[in-house]
């Protein structure tokens, strides 16, 4: 073989196989990511960056109460009164990818694909009843000091406000209540949309480290 073919095939190799590494480790490891909602303020701001954990959704392990994540944003994110089912208040994801390619594209490339960050208030068995402003686990006021003061909790026009969270889902929302879609409007979210725990802000400098 002429030595310089056989060089620019090594050199192709090598970048396959960096490329597939690289693709390999963002799915089942870790990623970085830019925040662009206001839904998480003050905790999270726009322009900040992650590092987001994605381990959990490799060992299939749902996250703790208070932690910070990101999942797929459902399909349908709002419901009118007659579709609210509060036997069943899971979020709901339709016209999935059939193929592997399709899957491929979405799930790995996450070309296509919308997220939302939020916060976990609930966990599967858990039964939550938004009123007066406050979110209440089981019958007991949640304390939420991460929410700057003076923000409420409503359930404004159609949403999920009295419910046991189903098994094998979370309930979260934004800090930013007034100004957050979460499952307030479309329900729980399944472990298998969970893409990611918050691990750290890397940016600002000032501002790096364990996000609370």
């Amino acid at each position: 073989m002429n030595p310089k073919i056989k060089e620019i095939l090594e050199w192709g190799y090598c970048i396959i196989i960096a490329v597939v590494l690289a693709l390999l480790f963002r799915y089942f490891i870790g990623t970085p990511t830019i925040v662009q909602q206001v839904s998480m303020y003050p905790t999270l701001e726009q322009d900040q960056r992650l590092w987001l954990n994605r381990w959990s959704r490799t060992t299939k392990t749902l996250p703790e109460r208070g932690e910070i994540i990101t999942f797929e944003a459902p399909t349908k994110k709002f419901y009118t009164s007659s579709e609210i089912d509060t036997g069943a208040p899971i979020a709901k994801y339709e016209n999935e990818p059939k193929n592997i390619f399709g899957k491929f594209v979405k799930y790995v490339l996450e070309m296509g694909k919308e997220s939302y960050i939020k916060r976990v208030i609930a966990l599967p068995g858990e039964h939550v009843e938004i009123k007066e402003g406050k979110v209440y686990i089981n019958e007991k006021e949640l304390d939420e000091p991460y929410l700057q003061n003076g923000i409420v909790t409503d359930i404004e026009n159609i949403g999920f406000s009295d419910f046991v969270v189903p098994e094998n889902t979370v309930f979260a929302m934004g800090d930013n209540r007034p100004h957050s879609t979460d499952c307030r409007a479309f329900g729980c979210i399944p472990l298998e949309k969970i893409e990611s725990i918050v691990a750290i802000r890397i940016w600002p400098l000032n501002k790096w480290g364990h996000v609370d």
